[in-house]
């Protein structure tokens, strides 16, 4: 598939999607959304082991791009916002472990990118905001992936002062797991995506989506929902592979995606 507003390459066992409209700062354009959801989509069918999310020009993402939204009706804002929601839903639905590297500001809808994606590796020169607080729309659908990631207090200064946090202050908070120089971005992301993707792919796919599925029930219902994939993966070839290596103090062999 040919894209214009991104980058889809794969490279050995991995796939990068990058956001390349530099000019626009990467906003999150209707057709930029639909070309990115197609891209997870592709890559989530593929046989890549992990994704990373990546951008070009001076910001990794300033959020939704207004020139979509101003003028338009309910009817039409109901529509791109729910285009936002099924991209955001596809990250987490695919699979592959998604990294974002950060190489820049992430605000708004950008900020919700980064929260959205199962890890995120920042550069120093990073920087994370939800403006809307500021301004005269509230970042409501970002406050749903970043609320997921960081506490109460945290979210909620986040999005009512609408000021910026920078990189050490977003690891610290939990919106991402690692900061380095610049010039070190590249590699670790790809040392953590690589860590990340180690094992088991079919075991890792159905542990990614048990996470998502069990992170908001009750503890419970978690424990209920848990013990059933679990129970249900021991019966993987995998699964059954990983513990006869492990008792015969051998590699073990698994099934690569096809």
């Amino acid at each position: 598939m040919s894209y214009e507003l991104i980058e889809l390459r794969c490279e050995g066992d991995f796939a990068t999607i990058t956001m390349n409209s530099p000019k626009r700062r990467n906003a999150l354009s209707l057709k930029h959304m639909l070309e990115l959801t197609d891209a997870f989509r592709e890559v989530g069918e593929s046989k890549a082991l992990g994704v990373i999310l990546a951008a070009n020009g001076p910001a990794f993402c300033a959020g939704h791009d207004f020139a979509d939204m101003v003028g338009q009706d309910l009817v039409a804002m109901r529509h791109l916002l729910n285009v936002c929601t099924t991209l955001m839903e596809t990250i987490q639905a695919i699979p592959q472990p998604v990294l974002a590297r950060v190489h820049a500001i992430a605000t708004a809808a950008g900020c919700q990118l980064v929260a959205t994606c199962d890890l995120a590796v920042a550069s120093t020169d990073a920087a994370f905001a939800t403006p809307g607080g500021k301004g005269g729309w509230f970042c409501t659908t970002p406050m749903v992936a970043v609320s997921r990631n960081i506490g109460r207090k945290r979210a909620l200064e986040m999005l009512l002062t609408g000021d910026t946090i920078h990189a050490h202050t977003a690891a610290e908070w939990g919106l991402i797991n690692r900061v380095v120089p610049p010039e070190q971005l590249v590699e670790e992301s790809q040392r953590l995506l690589e860590a990340a993707t180690r094992g088991s792919f079919i075991s890792k796919g159905m542990g990614k989506q048990a996470y998502y599925t069990q992170i908001d029930l009750p503890q419970h219902q978690a424990y209920a929902y848990a013990m059933e994939v679990m129970a249900a993966a021991s019966q993987l070839p995998d699964a059954q592979e990983g513990m006869q290596a492990f008792l015969e103090k051998r590699k073990p062999n698994f099934k690569q995606p096809s």
